[in-house]
């Protein structure tokens, strides 16, 4: 997949700046930080960029290139959060790094509250004092190897207010960058104290409206943090234009689409958006990334009940996707009730009479398990409990620091 390149630059003070460039005198194999590039830098942050790319940052202050390995090693093995902590890296280096303006890019946790089945939600606060949501969700398999899959966000908000969704009735702030993503899977290996296993794309956010940071951090998250890119899903409502467009980068990873209703009209009432996206349009782009990725497409269903939750709807469902395509999966999701919302969870019957239908109409269906109820788990209750608006520095608010575990 080919990535943009970031560019990055440097501002020494006057004395570093001439101590560097006497050393060049002395050695013309180590390069200068290019003022041109400071001018055009976009981003300061370390977490995000390559093996390639630090050796390179280490080569532009005047340092081998091993330097810039084992800033590698520190970001991405070691996990270490500030610079200064970088105690195998030369002191002179370090405060160059920080002089500069450059930084690690991890951020606190605001908050961490955890449900009696062991999932965790993070609010993570951002610098610019916004908080964003993370889950952590640790499972046991029956033959008792374990995964944790993190459930990461891609905004800060979102702007398509699906109807059931406490992250749309919290507004939209802003697209987090390719590092803040990365560093949710951090927060959730540093809490649980083992690896992430697998990504989901489902948190906060719209990924599709924020496609080039979220295929920056899909880069890192495979290539760095070393997770297969076939355990990490990337979860869309449909945006135009946009999955083709993430057909052509040939991801081994999941798309998963959040269909919620089999016709049109029942479609627009749930995902105001669908209406600017037709449901046969976005099925054919649906079969289009299949033939063109190999990699079969996942349907999100939230069972609303008394909504989209009957077996007509179900046999309806099936007639959708055996006209286009076979091979497809449903992943049913009884909804998770959340504070003034106007729908309610199906009862278990109806989940059941629901799969059999799809089933013997040969869909494959599961029901997603639901985790975390007792810890505001649904995508953007936490949030909402403490933010709509960016936290202001000193308030109380931004004393709760601590994790508090409800288990």
């Amino acid at each position: 997949m080919a990535m943009a390149l970031l560019q990055y630059g440097c501002s020494l003070p006057l004395s570093r700046a001439l101590r560097s460039r006497t050393f060049t005198v002395a050695s013309s194999s180590v390069r200068v930080p290019s003022l041109k590039k400071a001018s055009q830098m976009d981003s300061h942050v370390l977490l995000g960029l390559s093996d390639e790319h630090l050796q390179q940052i280490a080569l532009d202050f005047g340092q081998k290139s091993f330097r810039g390995k084992q800033l590698y090693h520190l970001i991405y093995k070691r996990k270490v959060k500030e610079i200064q902590e970088f105690s195998q890296l030369p002191l002179a280096f370090r405060s160059d790094l920080e002089e500069a303006g450059w930084r690690v890019g991890r951020s606190p946790i605001h908050k961490a509250v955890t449900a009696a089945d062991g999932t965790i939600k993070l609010l993570i606060k951002l610098e610019d004092n916004r908080l964003v949501e993370t889950v952590g969700i640790p499972v046991k398999d029956k033959d008792g190897s374990s995964r944790l899959t993190a459930c990461v966000s891609s905004q800060v908000g979102c702007p398509l207010r699906c109807s059931f969704c406490a992250t749309g009735k919290g507004g939209f702030s802003r697209n987090l960058k390719s590092h803040e993503i990365v560093d949710q899977v951090l927060a959730i290996e540093e809490l649980f104290k083992q690896r992430v296993t697998n990504v989901v794309f489902m948190g906060m956010g719209e990924p599709m409206l924020n496609m080039k940071e979220v295929l920056e951090a899909h880069r890192c998250l495979n290539k760095d943090i070393l997770i297969g890119q076939r355990m990490i899903t990337i979860s869309t409502v449909g945006v135009p234009n946009t999955i083709k467009k993430l057909a052509s980068y040939k991801l081994q990873s999941t798309l998963a689409l959040s269909l919620h209703a089999p016709n049109q009209n029942l479609r627009e009432k749930i995902v105001p958006s669908a209406k600017s996206y037709p449901l046969n349009a976005i099925m054919k782009d649906c079969k289009d990334y299949f033939l063109e990725t190999r990699r079969r497409v996942s349907f999100e269903y939230t069972l609303l009940a008394g909504v989209n939750d009957s077996v007509e709807h179900a046999i309806e469902l099936a007639e959708l996707l055996h006209e286009w395509g076979r091979g497809h999966h449903v992943n049913l999701i009884p909804f998770n009730p959340i504070e003034g919302s106007e729908y309610k969870r199906p009862s278990k019957r109806s989940v059941l009479a629901f799969v059999s239908a799809l089933e013997s109409r040969k869909v494959t269906a599961s029901v997603r398990q639901t985790r975390g109820l007792d810890a505001s788990a649904a995508c953007g209750q936490l949030r909402n409990e403490f933010q709509k608006s960016p936290l202001l520095t000193g308030n109380a608010i931004q004393e709760s620091h601590s994790v508090v575990a409800l288990a």
